[in-house]
């Protein structure tokens, strides 16, 4: 398939929102315009075709849709659109009058379609026709989503139970998560294969895969089911998944991580797994109002809007400068000490926004995943010229004429699960080869 890359002009835009997946980066952009880059082997960049962009890229296939979310996954991506004239909540249906959930690479279900193939290019999931959709959370190889009446749907790979139906089989389509029926839940948040939830009277559950103590619930086993979770009694407002480690934020700004510990993503000072909350005292004098979680390294934000890191550094993910691993928070400079109101951490790298309206990413670049044209790592916030005010200001953004086929590939589910990269190997192009074979070697 031939694609045409051409640069256009547009009026300025702003970014509105940012998500970073494995080796891909998402951003929506005022005017309706979502942009992706990086890795695209598996169709994740939604552009027809299997390329990786160096450069952000608008997605024409999404043009007309009234975006409104977006969100990665490890090698997935969901968009969630709302029909303007319709002045309705957010929600997930076909009709033309209606919101819609579209997706890309499908192993496990991940997609919602009925079946394991990739869609190169976005489409609607039938299966949420009618549904009113608040908020979707992707992890690597599953799906969680709220809708507007605080249920929980999840779908995709269930080897742990990460999707709370009490089995581990996979589902192709979206289930609810009868666990929650009557309990009302406002917020998802999905890991490698755990999942976590916040309820309306600020609850906190976890479920799936447990052996690091990434469920917060004293102990190494997975659950089928959710289970409540206890934060010293304090009340939950915001959550995050790493790969396996947990992040959760209470109504009074504190900061509780758990989980894998061996690269220090918990932020304690030490480089071991934690099986229950633990209150990140380094940053106990802070007002914690976003928090993000990549493989190996977490971020949070400030209300003042100072950003931190730690965790695994080997390609600079954390931003400050080096790429030495960190066990303690570590605050993240920008230029002219900008203040930061928006976060996202991939597997190896981190994307951010800044009140002057400048975008910036750091750590791995091997597929382009940084959008500043290059594929080498950064240890320090770079900006991504293309988006920023002290840059084009989105005036000048690369877009690709997708084709009007279905956008559908196959290929073998045991070829390319459980692929994560090695800290140590990578391919002569750059990518990562490694494949582990069980989570004890990582």
């Amino acid at each position: 398939m031939q694609m045409e890359d051409v640069e256009v002009a547009a009026p300025p835009r702003r970014v509105l929102l940012v998500s970073a997946g494995a080796s891909h980066s998402v951003a929506l952009l005022s005017g309706n315009v979502i942009c992706t880059w990086g890795r695209g082997e598996d169709g994740q960049l939604g552009h027809g075709d299997t390329d990786d962009r160096l450069l952000p890229t608008k997605l024409s296939a999404l043009d007309g849709q009234d975006i409104i979310s977006v969100t990665c996954g490890a090698d997935h991506t969901m968009a969630r659109s709302e029909f303007g004239r319709t002045n309705v909540c957010s929600h997930l249906v076909l009709d033309s009058a209606s919101d819609r959930a579209m997706a890309f690479r499908g192993d496990f279900g991940r997609l919602g379609h009925g079946d394991h193939n990739d869609m190169l290019i976005p489409h609607p999931i039938r299966a949420l026709q009618g549904l009113m959709i608040q908020q979707i959370a992707c992890g690597d190889s599953h799906c969680l989503s709220v809708t507007t009446n605080k249920l929980v749907l999840s779908w995709g790979h269930n080897q742990n139970g990460e999707l709370g139906l009490g089995t581990t089989e996979d589902s192709l389509l979206p289930q609810k998560v009868q666990k929650f029926e009557g309990i009302p839940v406002k917020m998802v948040a999905a890991g490698a294969e755990h999942s976590v939830a916040i309820t309306e009277d600020g609850n906190l559950y976890g479920w799936g895969w447990g052996r690091y103590g990434n469920l917060g619930l004293g102990d190494r086993n997975d659950r089928l089911l959710p289970e409540k979770v206890t934060v010293d009694g304090y009340k939950i407002a915001l959550v995050a998944c790493g790969w396996r480690h947990t992040i959760c934020v209470s109504t009074s700004g504190g900061l509780y991580t758990y989980g894998w510990g061996k690269y220090g993503q918990l932020g304690h000072g030490d480089f071991e797994d934690h099986l229950v909350p633990h209150k990140v005292e380094t940053l106990s004098d802070k007002f914690i109002s976003q928090v993000s979680g990549g493989w190996r390294h977490s971020m949070a934000l400030t209300s003042s809007g100072q950003l931190f890191g730690w965790g695994w550094n080997k390609f600079g993910q954390i931003g400050v400068g080096n790429n030495l691993d960190c066990c303690s928070p570590v605050q993240v400079k920008f230029p002219y000490d900008q203040k930061v109101h928006q976060v996202s951490c991939g597997w190896r790298h981190t994307i951010a926004v800044t009140e002057r309206e400048n975008v910036y990413s750091w750590g791995r670049g091997a597929n382009g995943q940084l959008g500043n044209g290059e594929t080498r790592d950064r240890n320090v916030p770079t900006i991504i010229e293309a988006f920023s005010v002290d840059g084009s200001s989105g005036k000048y953004i690369e877009t690709s004429k997708s084709c009007a086929s279905s956008g559908k590939s196959s290929s073998s589910i045991s070829v390319r699960y459980a692929i994560v990269p090695d800290e140590t190997a990578s391919g002569d192009d750059g990518h990562e080869t490694s494949v582990p074979e069980n989570d004890a070697m990582i």
